[in-house]
């Protein structure tokens, strides 16, 4: 999947973007929060787990992901499908 070229630039057209833009200190901060939380042994024990369930499911290079059901478990779905949901129309 090509990488966004967009990512990192000022381009941001939402609410918090703009404000970001705005207030590098706030930006700064929240970069320096994000780190911290990315750190931390549950984000790490987290992504431990999804990385397991695409190993298991033998998924790599099929163009699914491993959703999240709402009963909690885990399935195959496309990743157009997967990515597409609980974000804003385009």
């Amino acid at each position: 999947m090509a990488r966004n070229k967009l990512a990192g630039t000022k381009a941001g057209k939402s609410k918090s973007a703009k404000y970001y833009q705005d207030n590098p200190d706030a930006k700064k901060k929240k970069d320096e929060y994000n780190a911290k939380y990315g750190a931390s042994l549950s984000r790490k024990l987290y992504r431990a787990f999804l990385n397991a369930m695409n190993k298991k499911k033998g998924k790599k290079g099929d163009g699914k992901d491993v959703s999240h059901t709402k009963k909690g478990g885990t399935t195959l779905e496309s990743q157009s499908k997967n990515r597409a949901r609980n974000r804003g129309k385009k």
